[in-house]
């Protein structure tokens, strides 16, 4: 249980740490900096890692039940228009807000989701995991009232960035996306069994299952992204930002972004699995609430929250140990047997 635990809370640290390049980016606008994400994140990385890494990857997808690659193929598409809705979500709301309200929604939410494929656990479990996920919300609604009061204080001092956009619209687009972005909870625990035991049999090590389970998820997911940001180029006449001096640098970023991300998914599959019974319910909060600290630090250390008063930031800090405390009585449940 304790590599499981871990390898979660890594998982989140990457996570949460995906985003932060974006901020050293030059000449770009929003729409050149996440279509490039995307591209290498749910196109690029995944198909070059699984190719690469999944002894009998077309034997192993090509025999995959056609239930399983619909219920993953579905789930997978609402988790992309999820993960597109975060970033604009973030370019309202900054790191550390956006991650919180956009993560703090998906582990609520998510956390449940794979007791849809799987059996609930001893009533003593599952309560444990509900009384965890309830202290979590109560860490969310205190960020998202931390966020509110930020948005007064710069407002007032007059350090309202031109072009931010509304503190309550990127609320709900965080919101709203982390409910989307619960199908990629689903999409693991419906497809992870098959691929598991097909991955063995071609002769593959346990870890090459969780790369396996992410490249059905992450093509399904990378359909809408593709085309809602190859649109959003040509309306915002963006293209030709991407004639820069600064690319070569920019492309580096984005691709360590890219990487970042998609490791940071493949490496909660593997914790999942090895966290066993309710691995993917407690594997799963652990991973998003360590991503949600780590976004918040992040944003705290690029001053996100220079200008905003006590009164805001002891919200923050209080919605923080809110959801360290709710994680922890999460993970405590998987040590009730």
């Amino acid at each position: 249980m304790i590599e499981g635990v871990l390898l979660a809370i890594f998982a989140g640290l990457m996570l949460g740490l995906y985003a932060l390049p974006e901020k050293f980016t030059k000449d770009f606008k929003y729409e050149n900096t996440w279509s490039l994400f995307f591209l290498l994140t749910m196109f690029v990385v995944p198909i070059v890692a699984s190719v690469s890494l999944i002894s009998g990857f077309g034997d192993i997808f090509g025999n995959m039940p056609s239930d399983i690659w619909i219920k993953m193929g579905l789930t997978s598409f609402l988790w992309g228009i999820g993960v597109m809705m975060w970033g604009k979500a973030i370019n309202h709301i900054g790191l550390s807000l956006g991650f919180s309200l956009f993560i703090g929604t998906i582990l609520l939410v998510g956390s449940l989701l794979p007791y849809l494929e799987e059996d609930l656990p001893a009533t003593n479990i599952f309560t444990t995991i509900l009384v965890g996920l309830f202290v979590v919300l109560i860490g969310v609604f205190a960020n998202g009232k931390a966020g509110l009061i930020r948005e007064k204080d710069e407002a007032a001092s007059g350090e309202q960035k031109d072009g931010k956009g509304s503190m309550v619209t990127g609320i709900l687009i965080a919101v709203i996306g982390g409910l989307l972005a619960t199908g990629f909870s689903y999409a693991n625990a419906a497809g992870r069994p098959y691929l598991h035991e097909a991955s063995q049999a071609a002769g593959n090590p346990e870890w090459v299952t969780a790369v396996a389970v992410m490249f059905p998820i992450f093509l399904s997911g990378g359909i809408v992204m593709t085309a809602y940001f190859l649109w959003q180029l040509s309306q915002k006449k963006a293209w030709g930002s991407f004639k820069t001096p600064a690319f070569g640098k920019n492309f580096v970023l984005i691709l360590v972004m890219a990487v970042f991300h998609y490791a940071a998914s493949a490496l909660f599959a593997y914790a999942a699995y090895k966290l066993g019974e309710s691995g993917n319910t407690v594997g799963y909060a652990i991973f998003n609430t360590a991503c949600v600290v780590t976004a918040i630090v992040s944003g705290l250390i690029t001053k996100e929250w220079v200008k905003a008063s006590n009164k805001a930031k002891s919200f923050l800090y209080f919605g923080l140990i809110c959801m360290v405390v709710g994680i922890v009585i999460v993970a405590y449940s998987n040590s009730l047997k």
